[in-house]
């Protein structure tokens, strides 16, 4: 950000905290009072605001003194009691909008304050973290506030049972991820009975490192699956066609109008990668390989659809989807490689047949296609909270994108003490070796001096790399890259001591404060366990909560002697530190945003603390080499400077800054894609999950569904009495054969139904199929027909859903090519997305019409899932059991569903 912007950006902010001043002098001003009170009295303020409340005073009338309230309890429970600066940024989140507040800041205890104020109405606080470890010490940490005050808490974790969650849900403040929240969402959308719901209404939210959350992990939704009855072959058939495949890769610099030409007119290739933008195409002349292949007349057709999607994926596994960096393959399992971590995502798979193409490419066995049974973007997920919130250390760089997608501002909040941390140049080096053997110089250096040194990565690969580096120079240090667990905090946590070496992939740790001289709290806890004493016990020995248990007693006892011996110890060492400099950070490569950057670099200098950064540049890191341009290398290259020998100029760390911009223009248009399509899904889902929630509260379907009839009828005269105003114009023949399919009606041809208009016979018909439902009703009793009416919908309503999700993934995946068509894709998903929810909600009307007039044993039915959703794609839900989607078996003589159009005996089943 030039200064120019960045002092537009802190006039905002100054002209937006100086509305609120008098609000935070205001809380400050019952600072004695709060003080005066005693245990028992500040407890009982809680009761006295949820009374007020009731009886009408609104919550930002009680916020002074309910901040104030909070402030002083957590100076009694926790010791901490908030600064000034964090009072600005509890109002900031109370107000619905991001409070940005930089690393060490203590943002954690800033959501104290308006969690406890909006919990205050009963409705329910979200507390969104990016990991359960988060969730869980934080619930732990800052509950003993809440629950000092008279608030319960709740926790939810990935590992918990129906009834954990709702216990959970039901509190009035929730501790938990994005994922679980999301997913919770989706599931109680797919039960059958109201009992087996976990969640309340969406209240309000805050969300924590609201950037990763709601930026970073916006481009992947969220997907409920079941396993899917297609076949697994035309991975493998695929493959080995795009194997005997010749192409060529477009370098980063190439001409997009040359490009073009030649893919038209010149290329003599089978296919093109453009590393750039991460696409692999046929050309003609591979496409016209592609139709001799299969046997094909031409591939575009719309019932080669499937194979030319298979097609797609395959060039993508085999051409873009490197291993080792966008993915392992381990103990025979593919598991994908976290971008912005570098952490290996265990149970999580790409979609689309991606990860099947991959197997297939690794010649792993191929695991069944999913079939999507619910799916949402967290975009359309946080934005149905009445009031959202977040906090993160860095969140200007994208203030556009929260303003236009959450309709949320970001206000910076200033830091508590100056910072004085030292940022400097970055050094640029031709080769990616010649910058490695630089990275390690200055680590010895540092460490030599006993100076702490955080080195950040982008991938596992390059931290293997230097880890080996290190170990040979014989440094110790520490690697982080595996998946998020405690020990990786407490590694973290400590990386700010003497003579430590910390090599974190990406942001590992992140949310954990790296305190100079070491965190006492983790060291002691280390101290406890290695003592013997079980983690439940450890969990215990901060609490506040009253206990007579013998056990925890002495356990509390013995930590409060650790911890004031490490306590002393590392304030010693944190002295130290600062004399040697402080923390220091490196950056092997630039990331793609820079926000990521200044994530890294925030990790020092917290609270006024010293500390210094720098970042190491190749121009073969890959934002170089695809985003970079030529220029740079030919200028570099004109220089004919030795490889070892660092550049530093003004054009080089400019057009680093602009190759960033750039990603973030693409991520942020990929994200934006994502949403534009799921906007579309999201207001049919909005009517389906609200038809379906009318269900399961039990409300009563009577009127629905003879609606239902009239509905049906109404259409059926439409559309055979082909515009003619009397009834012996119509055919009738193909009317009754229709109608009869879904309901008994007897459509009379005597001269009287034949002179009736259209108005009239609609209402013959209707009166006629109304006295069959009432006389069912009669038969069956009316309490036991609501019920079977419910049952009937619900499995309906599954089953057709369940469908149409399917095809609108089907209908996205061909819809781009419209564009070469002069027409715009999103339009086009949207039209024809709404003519494929009228059919469907047609198709759930004839099915259950027709189903309740149908009934021949309403005493064994009885409401049943359709799926059973236990796989997701964020978790390993196969660990539970694999997902079981019911359905028929596929006939020899039935459609194949590869979609090649040809029978199953002559396509995928020809060998069975």
């Amino acid at each position: 950000m030039t200064s120019f912007f960045k002092k537009i950006a802190n006039f905002y902010s100054d002209k937006e905290l100086k509305k609120i001043t008098p609000i935070v002098d205001k809380i400050e001003s019952f600072d004695k009072d709060t003080e005066r009170l005693s245990d028992g009295e500040l407890k009982g303020k809680t009761e006295e605001f949820k009374d007020r409340y009731k009886k009408g005073e609104s919550i930002d009338s009680l916020l002074p003194e309910a901040f104030a309230v909070v402030r002083e309890a957590s100076k009694r429970v926790l010791g901490l009691k908030h600064f000034r600066v964090q009072l600005y940024g509890g109002i900031i989140l109370h107000q619905g909008r991001i409070a940005e507040m930089k690393t060490g800041e203590g943002k954690t205890l800033v959501a104290t304050l308006p969690a406890y104020l909006n919990g205050l109405t009963g409705e329910g606080v979200h507390i969104v973290t990016v990991n359960d470890y988060l969730a869980k010490r934080d619930r732990q940490w800052m509950g003993k506030v809440y629950e000092f005050l008279g608030l319960s808490v709740g926790c939810i974790l990935h590992d918990m049972d129906n009834k954990e969650r709702r216990n959970a849900y039901n509190c009035d403040i929730t501790y938990g991820t994005n994922n679980e929240f999301g997913f919770d969402y989706l599931r109680d959308n797919m039960v059958i009975y109201k009992e087996e719901m976990v969640q309340r209404g969406l209240n309000y939210s805050i969300v924590d490192e609201v950037d990763s959350i709601l930026i970073d992990e916006a481009r992947t939704p969220l997907i409920i699956s079941g396993t899917g009855d297609k076949s697994t072959k035309l991975y493998y058939v695929a493959d080995n066609f795009v194997g005997l495949l010749e192409g060529r890769i477009i370098s980063p610099d190439e001409g997009r109008t040359d490009i073009f030409e030649r893919e038209i007119k010149e290329e003599t290739v089978d296919y093109v990668v453009d590393e750039k933008s991460r696409t692999v195409n046929l050309t003609e002349k591979g496409t016209k390989k592609a139709e001799n292949f299969f046997g094909l007349e031409n591939l575009a057709d719309v019932e080669n659809m499937e194979i030319a999607h298979h097609i797609n994926q395959a060039l993508k596994a085999k051409y873009l989807m490197k291993r080792d960096i966008d993915y392992v393959v381990k103990d025979g399992e593919v598991i994908i490689v976290d971008e912005f971590t570098g952490r290996l995502m265990y149970g999580r798979r790409y979609s689309d047949g991606l990860h099947q193409a991959i197997e297939a490419k690794e010649k792993l066995e191929v695991k069944s296609e999913s079939k999507t049974l619910a799916t949402i973007t967290f975009q359309n997920y946080f934005r149905m909270y009445k009031k959202l919130a977040g906090m993160t250390g860095t969140a200007k760089t994208e203030e556009d994108e929260f303003r236009e997608i959450y309709n949320i501002d970001v206000v910076e909040i200033p830091t508590n003490m100056p910072v004085i941390r030292e940022d400097l140049h970055d050094v640029i080096y031709k080769t990616e070796e010649a910058k490695f053997n630089a990275v390690v110089k200055d680590i010895e250096e540092r460490h030599s001096k006993g100076q702490p040194v955080l080195v950040g990565t982008i991938s596992i690969e390059k931290s293997e790399r230097l880890s080996k580096m290190l170990a040979k120079e014989r440094i110790p240090h520490q690697v982080l890259n595996a998946k998020y667990h405690e020990k990786e905090a407490e590694i973290v946590s400590q990386a700010g001591r003497l003579n430590s070496v910390t090599i974190a992939t990406n942001m590992a740790g992140r949310g954990t404060d790296i305190v100079l001289g070491g965190n006492p709290e983790y060291l002691s806890k280390i101290e406890m366990k290695k003592k013997g004493y079980s983690d439940h016990v450890i969990s215990l020995v901060d609490s506040f909560a009253e206990t007579d248990d013998p056990e925890i007693i002495e356990a509390k006892k013995a930590y409060n002697d650790i911890l004031k011996k490490y306590k002393e110890q590392t304030d010693k060492e944190h002295q130290e530190v600062v004399k040697v400099g402080g923390l220091h950070i490196i950056g092997t490569e630039r990331h793609e945003s820079r926000r990521i950057d200044n994530q890294l670099r925030g990790r020092s200098g917290r609270q006024g603390d010293p500390g210094s950064s720098r970042f190491y540049i190749s121009l073969e890191d890959d934002l170089m080499r695809l985003f970079g341009g030529e220029r740079i290398k030919s200028m570099v290259e004109s220089l004919n400077m030795p490889d070892d020998e660092p550049l530093e100029h003004k054009i080089l760390t400019k057009s680093i800054e602009n190759a960033q911009k750039k990603v973030e223009g693409n991520n942020f248009g990929i994200r934006k894609h994502v949403l534009q399509y799921d906007d579309v899904m999201n207001k049919q889902r909005e009517v389906m999950y609200g038809e379906r929630r009318k269900v399961l509260y039990g409300e009563n379907l009577k009127s629905y569904i003879l609606s239902m009839i009239k509905t049906i009828i109404e259409s059926s005269v439409d559309m055979y009495s082909d515009g003619n105003k009397l009834a012996k114009d119509w055919n009738l023949e193909g009317m009754k054969n229709y109608l009869e399919t879904i309901f008994p009606l007897k459509i009379a041809d005597e001269s009287e139904t034949l002179e009736l208009d259209k108005e009239k016979f609609v209402e013959k018909l209707y009166n006629t199929a109304e006295e069959l439902y009432n006389k069912k009703e009669k038969e069956i009793g009316e309490e036991r027909f609501r019920e079977i009416e419910r049952i009937i919908l619900l499995q309906v309503v599954d089953r057709r859903w369940m469908d149409h999700i399917d095809a609108m993934d089907q209908l996205k995946q061909g819809i781009g090519l419209r564009a070469y068509g002069q027409q715009d894709p999103v339009m086009a998903y949207q039209t024809e997305g709404f003519d494929m929810f009228e059919e469907m909600t047609k198709n759930i009307q004839e099915d259950t019409v027709k189903f309740l007039f149908h009934i021949e044993s309403p005493d064994k039915m009885e409401r049943k899932r359709i799926a059973k959703a236990t796989s997701t794609n964020i978790d390993g839900g196969d660990k539970k059991g694999k997902t079981i989607v019911k359905g028929k078996k596929i006939g020899r003589n039935d459609p194949c569903p590869c979609g090649s159009g040809k029978k199953y005996k002559k396509c995928c089943g020809r060998n069975e």
